[in-house]
């Protein structure tokens, strides 16, 4: 008999650490690690990107939290303590970059560096981290899609046994749509680092194009899953939504039911929005001139020029070099 992967990694007396928590741990990690080796080309400290990260974390939780309360009030209003259960589930990664984001906004300009230089540099960081995040929801067989005969993972995706047995839930496999994202994120990576080295690319569009990449494969992820937060909304929006996702169909796959009972995908929706925005700034940034900057020009502090940072001998995290050698 097969025996589910045991959530919980070891337990030190009553504490118990559980494998969803070193795994996002470790995303974060290899985020972090992204930022600071990328950082060292515009001479930035490692310390701005470390405290970034002890900003963005927390952020990004109560903003994942908040996001999926304000959707699912109604099971919250009476019990206003479950709030602050965040262990007994429900986050949203959306909810998490807007939280993350705002706290980085606040923390950049607080710094006098420019937001979108900075998140230039944190965009392959933000992708590795949800790609090694949702092997997370693969060990508490949770975030999944629809119901898949044993054979769908075995033959047509060619999945090893262990990835398999793990999907087998309850009696009953599924679509190991975490797997799904996941992958996509790697190819996004592999993307982004290919952008930042083009010359054509402006101060923000590979935070762009990361958002982008995010979310044409959220958008068509999410319509296997079964957890999604939906609402009723008109029956075109809803027609647009099956329209769009329909290609999907034609590889075998088929949508996974609502679980509240609505027609329209929130995260679908979202993501959609999303993309037609990236690309909306992109285009105006361009036009304006407010991307006059290239993603490969030195990051210098708002207000001074970079021959300036040069001839002071200022590093980008605001020390003088002779400063930091006299510390060492």
């Amino acid at each position: 008999m097969f025996l589910a992967i045991n959530p919980i990694a070891f337990a030190l007396g009553p504490l118990s650490v559980r494998w969803y928590g070193i795994i996002l741990g470790t995303a974060a990690l290899v985020g972090l690690l992204l930022a600071i080796r990328e950082g060292k080309r515009f001479r930035m400290s490692p310390d701005f990107f470390m405290d970034l990260v002890l900003i963005g974390v927390p952020s990004a939780i109560v903003g994942a939290r908040i996001y999926y309360v304000a959707f699912k009030w109604e099971d919250y209003q009476d019990n206003l303590w479950k709030v602050f259960a965040v262990w007994e589930g429900g986050i949203a990664i959306y909810g998490a970059l807007i939280g993350a984001i705002i706290a980085a906004v606040i923390y950049v300009r607080r710094k006098g560096y420019s937001f979108w230089r900075i998140a230039d540099i944190c965009a392959p960081g933000l992708i590795i981290g949800q790609a090694i995040g949702r092997w997370g929801n693969f060990i508490n067989q949770e975030a999944h899609g629809g119901p898949v005969a044993e054979s769908f993972l075995r033959n047509n995706l060619h999945l090893p046994d262990w990835l398999v047995n793990q999907m087998l839930i309850e009696g009953q496999y599924y679509h190991p749509t975490f797997l799904y994202e996941s992958l996509w994120n790697v190819v996004g990576l592999l993307l982004l680092f290919v952008l930042r080295r083009r010359s054509f690319l402006r101060a923000g569009e590979l935070f762009f194009s990361y958002f982008i990449w995010y979310s044409i494969g959220r958008f068509f992820v999410e319509g296997l899953r079964t957890d999604s937060l939906d609402f009723t909304g008109p029956s075109w929006l809803a027609a647009v939504m099956n329209g769009m996702w329909s290609p999907m169909k034609a590889f075998g796959f088929e949508p996974g039911f609502m679980t509240y009972g609505g027609n329209v995908r929130i995260s679908q929706l979202l993501a959609v929005l999303i993309v037609l925005a990236a690309i909306a700034l992109i285009i105006v940034r361009r036009r304006t001139g407010a991307a006059s900057e290239r993603y490969s020009d030195p990051i210098v502090r708002i207000g001074q020029a970079p021959e300036e940072a040069s001839e002071a001998g200022t590093r980008s995290d605001g020390s003088k070099e002779a400063d930091v050698k006299a510390k060492e």
